[in-house]
């Protein structure tokens, strides 16, 4: 199974380039961070660079604010977080369209 994902910049009609995200599972004790990553110039987060994933719940905070401030922009959600469920071996694919006052996703699946 992979999680890939792509953030995409709805002010300016390109990938979200050097976005921030961290990916969580959810566990017992709570959410565990997996690891963090930079988005590429294409807005792909694509190398988790953290093992093999498994069956659960996971959540994908995109650090918008950073981003934002970063274009001379001030963001309403300083981030924005997806939670999605892994199931099997089927690939999850999950997009994250952003601006400084909304945002909105969709997730997809392969395999």
């Amino acid at each position: 199974m992979r999680i890939t994902a792509q953030a995409r910049d709805m002010v300016y009609g390109r990938g979200a380039a050097g976005i921030a995200a961290r990916l969580d599972l959810e566990t017992r004790e709570g959410w565990r961070v997996v690891t963090t990553v930079e988005a590429d110039s294409s807005g792909h987060l694509l190398d988790w660079e953290c093992g093999e994933f498994h069956r659960g719940l996971y959540r994908i905070v995109f650090d918008s604010d950073r981003y934002f401030v970063a274009l001379g922009l001030q963001a309403a959600y300083p981030d924005i977080t997806v939670i999605f469920r892994a199931i099997g071996e089927i690939d999850c694919q999950i997009q994250v369209a952003i601006a400084p006052y909304s945002y909105s996703t969709c997730f997809g699946v392969d395999g």
